[in-house]
């Protein structure tokens, strides 16, 4: 076999009897919460082992077809597609092993603002939530835009997105930190480059079997009539919903919905994410600080730099990977850069035949 099982495979198998043998309790759905983690560990367990089914009938694959092209048959073409498929397989399982942090599997609250440069940062912020959203969509992950508020003649001033399915939080905790686009600016009319900047956060979505305390007293609720697209309805009540947390200072808002209420309760739903990622930030201090990728945001604090012109390319600063095909990646294949990441974050190894050129 050209590689082994990418996992203890008799040992996922004796974890998924276990599982199958909770699910077959005549009182399994007494305890709801515990029958919906139960569900979900068999599903993991049972996609794991399809995995590394597949993996394995790949490698014969690719070994019936070497032993053919030894004896002289015209298998090229089928033999290279099988490695290239061979290889995407690997690269997608490493990536799901990657992610084992405690959050990593859950869905996510995506949140964009723009920097510096006015007009053009508010359209930067925009192409940059169209990017996400086409991420999500190649993924088969819902989206859904709780909040957006228009720029000034273009772009938007800010955009909080839910990104909900499996494993969201932990792809996108790649994405966090400062974006930086060169380009030939649209809005002069003299055609100079121009150098814009956003900035984007993630926090993890929370359950409700995760205790956070939101005390009453602590919560300013503000309503307001929201602004856009969205119908007489919409402009013409307080549907929408700001919470001010007052002992944090977070705030939140919802005003994608008609209905008061459930932008009320989506906004709760972003404040427990963003006090449950507070509370967690405190513990870990010392190992990771999500705060720090809270820079300034300007020149110099960029993690990555998307360049138009005079040339295109994608640049990671962390991970040193540069990727020619601008367009691909700003049209939401982001796979690559968040699996860099990934194995950066993890081992600390960087692109190393990443051109390292880009102006600073």
């Amino acid at each position: 076999m050209l590689c082994g099982a990418i996992f203890d495979a008799p040992r996922t198998q004796t974890e998924l009897a276990k599982t199958e043998q909770e699910l077959s309790s005549p009182d399994f759905w007494n305890n709801s919460e515990r029958s919906q983690k139960l569900l979900q560990q068999r599903k993991r367990l049972e996609e794991a082992l399809a995995h590394d089914s597949h993996i394995a009938r790949l490698s014969s694959d690719i070994e019936t077809l070497f032993e053919l092209l030894r004896e002289g048959e015209s298998v090229g073409f089928d033999l290279e597609n099988e490695i290239q498929t061979f290889s995407r397989k690997l690269e997608e399982l490493e990536t799901g092993m990657l992610l084992s942090g405690e959050n990593d599997a859950r869905s996510a609250i995506l949140i964009i603002h723009p920097g510096a440069g006015g007009t053009e940062s508010q359209d930067w912020a925009e192409m940059l939530l169209r990017m996400y959203l086409r991420w999500a969509e190649r993924k088969g992950l819902e989206s859904v835009v709780t909040d957006r508020l228009e720029g000034e003649g273009a772009g938007i001033k800010s955009a909080t997105v839910e990104i909900n399915g499996e494993n969201a939080y932990g792809l996108l905790q790649s994405e966090v930190g400062v974006h930086r686009l060169v380009r030939i600016s649209p809005f002069d009319a003299n055609a100079r480059r121009h150098t814009s900047f956003a900035s984007v956060f993630a926090y993890p979505q929370v359950d409700e079997d995760v205790k956070v305390e939101i005390r009453p007293e602590d919560l300013r609720v503000d309503t307001f009539r929201a602004s856009g697209a969205g119908g007489q309805h919409v402009n013409r009540t307080e549907s929408a919903i700001r919470m001010t947390h007052l002992a944090t200072g977070i705030v939140v808002q919802c005003q994608n919905e008609r209905s008061q209420h459930k932008n009320r309760a989506s906004a709760l739903k972003q404040l427990r994410a963003r006090l449950y990622e507070y509370e967690l930030e405190k513990k870990r201090i010392e190992e990771r600080k999500l705060e720090d990728t809270k820079l300034d945001v300007n020149f110099g604090s960029q993690i990555r730099s998307y360049v138009l012109a005079p040339y295109r390319m994608i640049k990671d600063h962390r991970t040193k990977l540069a990727i020619g095909d601008v367009d691909r990646v700003l049209d939401g294949d982001l796979e690559g850069l968040m699996r860099a990441y990934l194995v950066w974050k993890k081992t600390g190894k960087t692109a190393g035949d990443a051109r390292d050129d880009l102006p600073e």
